[in-house]
Formats: structure tokens, sequence, C-alpha cells
């Protein structure tokens, strides 16, 4: 910020390139982003729970690490 000298005083002057808050279309925009990745994540531990349920934890770990290595 550049100071103005004004009667001995010395004040801030704004600078033109100061951070605005979001309007709102960007913010609902964020938020909607958030929450579906907050629900899509939740989703993953649901499944991730429900195969450990199913096949067992030796099972469930090695479907896991089966899968990985197919990705690569």
């Amino acid at each position: 910020m550049e100071l103005a000298l004004s009667g001995g005083m010395a004040r801030p002057i704004p600078a033109p390139n100061d951070v605005l808050p979001a309007s709102p279309p960007r913010a609902r925009a964020a938020s909607i982003i958030v929450w579906s990745a907050a629900l899509l994540g939740a989703l993953a531990f649901i499944a991730a729970a429900a195969l450990w349920i199913y096949y067992g934890t030796a099972v469930f770990f090695e479907m896991i690490a089966a899968g990985i290595a197919a990705c690569f």
C-alpha cells in the first residue's frame, strides 16, 4: 500500500488489486464442488466397508492390491 501525506498525517491508499470477497455464484459453485467431493469420498468409504464385510480382511486387501496393480 502507498501512503499519502495529507495534513501531516499518513493515510493508506487502497490498492486497486485488493482481494474482493467471492461473489455469490462463485461461492455457490465452490460449495457444490466441495459437497460433491465429500459425497464421492463418503461413497468410496461405504463401498470399501461393504467389500471388507463381504470378503473379509485378507481377501479385501488382496483385491485392493490387485486393483491398484491393474492400474499400472
